[in-house]
């Protein structure tokens, strides 16, 4: 199965969809700077967020109820490289109270030397996004593990909010 993002409303004729992680990293610096890391962590969690629930339309999973084995095949093509390259997810882990997601080559850490504080935001906010529509959930996002820190996977964790 292939699913492409974009391509049939593509936004740029020449350049296409696609820009830079040099780009996209730079904006969250920016923003940071300019309103603090903490405000703009939750302006880019909240932009993956809506980026997440568009991903659901546009994959058609809304209240789905989507296995994690299915929305694992629908987010690496949505997300990874088929789709916008936003990360790979390799793993999603589903409990009544919470949902595990292992991520790799996110563009939150991607370029961040070992070591570094640096955590996913927008990522963790299009995961989250999609998540809460597939399910009809709300979930309350956090950052377990990190490939900055010698883990394998980038981990967030979603808790169910009840």
């Amino acid at each position: 199965m292939v699913i492409t993002m974009g391509t049939a409303n593509q936004m740029r004729a020449e350049l296409g969809d696609f820009s830079s992680i040099v780009c996209f990293k730079s904006l969250i610096i920016g923003a940071e700077e300019a309103l603090g890391e903490k405000a703009a962590a939750i302006t880019m969690i909240a932009a993956g967020r809506n980026r997440g629930r568009q991903i659901a339309e546009q994959l058609n999973i809304k209240g789905s109820n989507a296995s994690s084995e299915e929305l694992v095949t629908l987010l690496q093509e949505a997300l990874g490289k088929n789709g916008t390259r936003l990360c790979i997810v390799d793993k999603i882990e589903r409990t009544d109270e919470s949902i595990s997601v292992y991520c790799r080559e996110t563009v939150c850490s991607a370029g961040e030397p070992q070591g570094s504080g640096r955590k996913l935001t927008f990522t963790l906010g299009a995961v989250q996004g999609c998540l809460e529509s597939v399910f009809n959930l709300r979930l309350r996002g956090k950052q377990v593990a990190s490939v900055l820190t010698g883990n394998a996977y980038d981990v967030i964790q979603f808790d169910v909010i009840k």
